[in-house]
């Protein structure tokens, strides 16, 4: 376990919000106004199944609650890697990387481990509703997030609440079609995906293709464009190019107020932005050219906020996870 650092003065009542990846899981204590005043974090166990993931994940909350003795924790809120439906708390269905996470009870289990009113919903929704509520797009009607990572989601945020879809698997943006990607293979099964090429993985890839070199990650490509190595350079091009085309076809579709980008890929710096901000230009309609497309500024906190603003409703509605149904699936 890490700790990000010491805590500050808690308040009389918080909630307690969980952001569960692939590789790290964080907890966070936050107020009613949107403030981490504490957080802890762990790597996540995901080849040891579901309930060292589970066991993982309440521990941290215990250790924050230790921290705290004079707070009273009225709920958790969650952010989940996986398609999660809100309504439930289960896990409909995850990737290799949490070995049986699919089909857990996540909301049920934490339930039982901490004693607390516990909402459930995807990570990068999570993300989505934090930058809605408390970050760069807060006070817009309608926020288009998209996380560019290991993957690459999105969420569609209306009237403070994420639209899931009807099977709560909306916003896997990057399972959509990219002319950039041609037929490689996607981790789906797919071919031809916008994640296959523009995914950290992804460009990692696509620099030992074009180099036969191969690296351990993204960071070597970052690494090697900023040296001088243009090809390492195109490829970082390439992959803000295929983003945001992808995402100027959905500013076209959903006409949202503003766009918000985040994950690890932004990282790779103003050639990345600049080619992302140009293909977005070239792809929107006249009508939205100026929607802005800005730079998500809550970095990891994003989730736990929006996972917490979850928590808040679940505590004032008493039954949270009824509520959370309506208040996630539709929109206001």
């Amino acid at each position: 376990m890490s700790e990000a650092h010491t805590p500050r003065t808690v308040a009389d009542e918080a909630v307690a919000a969980l952001d569960i990846g692939g590789t790290k899981t964080a907890a966070a204590i936050v107020t009613g106004q949107g403030e981490v005043v504490d957080r802890v974090t762990a790597a996540t166990p995901g080849r040891a199944g579901a309930t060292a993931i589970l066991d993982t994940a309440a521990d941290l909350v215990r250790h924050l609650r230790t921290r705290a003795p004079g707070t009273g924790i009225r709920a958790l809120g969650v952010g989940s890697a996986g398609v999660v439906d809100s309504a439930t708390g289960r896990v409909l269905s995850a990737t290799d990387v949490l070995t049986g996470w699919a089909g857990t009870d996540l909301a049920g289990r934490l339930r039982e481990l901490l004693a607390l009113p516990v909402a459930v919903i995807n990570d990068v929704h999570a993300h989505a509703l934090g930058e809605a509520r408390h970050g760069v797009a807060a006070g817009r009607e309608t926020v288009l997030l998209v996380a560019v990572g290991t993957g690459i989601g999105a969420s569609f945020v209306a009237g403070g609440s994420v639209l899931a879809g009807a099977h709560s698997a909306a916003g896997h943006a990057g399972h959509q079609p990219s002319p950039y990607a041609g037929s490689l293979p996607c981790t789906c099964g797919g071919r031809g995906h916008l994640e296959a090429l523009a995914s950290g993985p992804g460009l990692a890839a696509e620099y030992a293709r074009r180099t036969g070199r191969p690296v351990d990650d993204l960071r070597a490509v970052a690494a090697r464009a900023e040296d001088g190595d243009e090809t390492a350079a195109a490829v970082v091009r390439l992959g803000g190019t295929a983003v945001g085309a992808a995402v100027g076809g959905l500013v076209n579709m959903l006409d949202p107020d503003v766009v918000v980008v985040g994950g690890g890929v932004t990282g790779l710096g103003e050639p990345w932005w600049r080619a992302l901000r140009d293909a977005v230009r070239r792809e929107t309609l006249p009508s939205l050219a100026g929607v802005p497309v800005l730079a998500s500024a809550l970095g990891s906190d994003a989730p736990l906020l929006g996972a917490a603003s979850l928590a808040w409703e679940a505590a004032r509605g008493d039954h949270g996870q009824g509520r959370l149904h309506h208040d996630i699936r539709t929109a206001s």
